[in-house]
């Protein structure tokens, strides 16, 4: 009896364990380049939808990235720390920077010429932010599976998916 009560305090340890580690939280830091999108044309952009014709912009459509814009087409570095994630790349603008609480609190952030407001907060092991302008709310969910970080959006503009591959 006394060894059936060792066995299954040890499986459940065993599988608290497990369930922590499949929860473990990526760690997005690094220069991340778009991959081209499966079904995309030959000379469409990295990052152009597919189905887009060649030429068409990556991710969708105009407007800026980092709090749920479509213009995603270039690479972006990403910093992360247990509290904060930024986010920086080079637009048709210049350069642009947004961060991110990790703890769910709202963070002002620039997006074009225009301010939102942002959460980002954890489901998991997934990184879901959250943007509100005047224009209406918008979602990221980013995701990291075998080395590829997939950022799947909703709202705004649509919905569509980027996948990018870490190249530092």
């Amino acid at each position: 009896m006394k060894r059936a009560r060792v066995g299954l305090v040890a499986v459940a340890a065993l599988a608290v364990a497990t369930v922590a580690f499949a929860q473990a939280k990526p760690d997005f830091s690094g220069t991340w380049s778009p991959e081209p999108a499966a079904g995309a044309p030959a000379g469409a952009p990295a990052g152009a939808p597919a189905g887009a014709p060649a030429g068409a912009p990556a991710g969708g459509g105009g407007g800026q990235g980092g709090g749920g814009g479509r213009g995603m087409a270039g690479p972006m570095t990403v910093k992360q720390t247990a509290t904060d994630l930024t986010i920086e790349r080079t637009t048709g603008r210049g350069p642009s920077t947004q961060t991110y609480k990790l703890d769910g609190s709202e963070s002002k952030i620039q997006m074009g010429q225009m301010e939102a407001t942002a959460t980002a907060k954890w489901d998991g092991n997934k990184l879901v932010i959250t943007t509100k302008t005047e224009q209406g709310e918008n979602t990221q969910t980013w995701s990291l599976a075998n080395g590829v970080l997939t950022i799947e959006r909703t709202g705004g503009r649509g919905a569509g998916t980027t996948t990018y591959k870490k190249s530092t």
